[in-house]
């Protein structure tokens, strides 16, 4: 599957929890990190996704939000990936910012420069990459 999203995320479905309008579909990736999506509920049944079923799922970096001092249990973004800055290229106006976690999972985000700066963000430095679940497409191959 080739698509323009910066960020693929090939796994496996672990769960869905029905809902009456949207599915939440967990995907396992390699390395033990998930990734939780919303999924409108006919999508996710014409997908055949269940669990087992080969998965991945797909973010724009421009949906990540990077944060320092960052706590999981205080944001209602679904996914939150800890880790660290491992690339970061400066642009005109925005940075491609990849975190890395010490799983190896690794998220790119288009931030501007600004806030590289008030972030005080460089290779090395702590970090979270963000997204929430409405954010992540699921596809299948085939």
């Amino acid at each position: 599957m080739k698509t323009s999203a910066r960020n693929q995320f090939s796994g496996v479905v672990g769960q869905v929890t029905a809902g009456a309008v949207n599915d939440e579909v967990t995907i396992n990736i390699d390395g033990g990190a998930q990734i939780v999506a919303t999924v409108i509920h006919d999508s996710a049944a014409r997908l055949g996704l269940k669990a087992g079923a080969k998965a991945v799922a797909l973010v724009k970096a421009t949906s990540v939000i990077v944060m320092v001092d960052a706590d999981a249990s205080k944001v209602s973004a679904r996914n939150f990936i800890d880790g660290k800055v491992s690339a970061l290229t400066k642009g005109a106006v925005n940075s491609d910012v990849t975190i890395t976690s010490a799983s190896g999972l690794a998220v790119s985000a288009i931030i501007t420069n600004s806030s590289v700066d008030r972030l005080g963000l460089a290779v090395g430095a702590p970090a979270a990459a963000l997204f929430k679940a409405s954010s992540v497409i699921v596809g299948i191959d085939g």
